[in-house]
């Protein structure tokens, strides 16, 4: 897997200060994309042993919320297998902080046997993920009023509430 950019003080890609992780690879290719130099799967610079390293110590301060993954696309199933232990690293050094997650993909088609998008590890990193940011971009639906995604037809889940009630449950959608 490839990365494109670690933000390492971002307020932009989930709640509180984060550091946040742009991986390099995206099949979904929305119309109008910002990032679309992270579509190549080789952009950027190779997610090492070092690279995970930078992120876990940047994650360290107390006032680091969590980490995001963006992209690209977290989801695409190569990026998931890269993924994943370090997740399971984030986790294990950091239990308090959450990790959020934005993917073109529904969380419907990251559940669904037989999706482009599902492989091995598509639940064990939805099982260590606080928030999944959904769907693909949408320039139509665009809304710039709206927390932390660009078009109304993406969605914020809570997937612990989700776990707990069994319902997909979304955040509340404060404005502003």
């Amino acid at each position: 897997m490839h990365y494109g950019e670690i933000k390492d003080c971002d307020i932009a890609n989930g709640e509180g200060v984060r550091v946040s992780l742009f991986v390099s690879g995206c099949t979904n290719r929305c119309e109008h994309c910002f990032q679309p130099q992270t579509w190549a799967f080789d952009y950027g610079e190779p997610f090492t042993e070092e690279t995970e390293d930078h992120i876990l110590s940047l994650l360290s301060p107390g006032y680091i919320s969590g980490l995001t993954l963006l992209g690209g696309e977290p989801f695409e199933p190569e990026n998931q297998r890269a993924l994943l232990p370090f997740l399971r690293r984030v986790k294990a050094a950091y239990p308090e902080k959450n990790i959020w997650a934005f993917s073109g993909f529904t969380y419907e088609e990251l559940l669904a046997e037989g999706s482009y998008s599902r492989c091995e590890a598509t639940e064990e990193i939805l099982s260590l993920l606080d928030v999944l940011v959904d769907g693909r971009f949408v320039e139509a639906l665009k809304d710039i009023s709206l927390r932390f995604r660009g078009s109304s037809n993406q969605r914020l889940i809570d997937l612990n509430a989700t776990r707990e009630t069994g319902r997909l449950t979304l955040l509340p959608d404060r404005r502003g």
